[in-house]
């Protein structure tokens, strides 16, 4: 009886040791996904870091260029405004000129739809 309430307490001791150890595992197998779960976020927040960052140079090297393209419009758009005040100064009195003499020309004539009925 004796040995069998030894066996028993050595089997007791070895399911506790065991559990022990299962529990054991389960925490440092908790702990690892954790970690990893840690660096897979680091890992994430690097990648978007860099990505915002490629992101980032390609919008300034567009918007450099747009930027530049619009000043090019504004001065194109300045020199045709330029020349078209040019033009309207150098022509104004001639096209008033022609415009009052042909008002002022004035030629009276029947209509040659109008049928006289007397």
């Amino acid at each position: 009886m004796a040995s069998q309430s030894q066996g028993i307490q050595q089997l007791l001791q070895a399911e506790k040791r065991a559990a022990e150890k299962v529990s054991e595992a389960r925490k440092r197998k908790s702990r690892r996904l954790k970690q990893a779960k840690e660096e897979a976020q680091a890992e994430i927040e690097q990648y978007r870091r860099e990505r915002e960052r490629e992101f980032n140079q390609k919008q300034s090297t567009v918007l450099g260029s747009q930027g530049g393209l619009s000043s090019e419009v504004e001065q194109q758009t300045r020199q045709k405004i330029q020349a078209m005040n040019k033009s309207y100064r150098a022509n104004r009195e001639g096209v008033l000129r022609h415009l009052l003499a042909l008002t002022c020309q004035i030629n009276p004539q029947i209509h040659c739809n109008y049928r006289c009925t007397s």
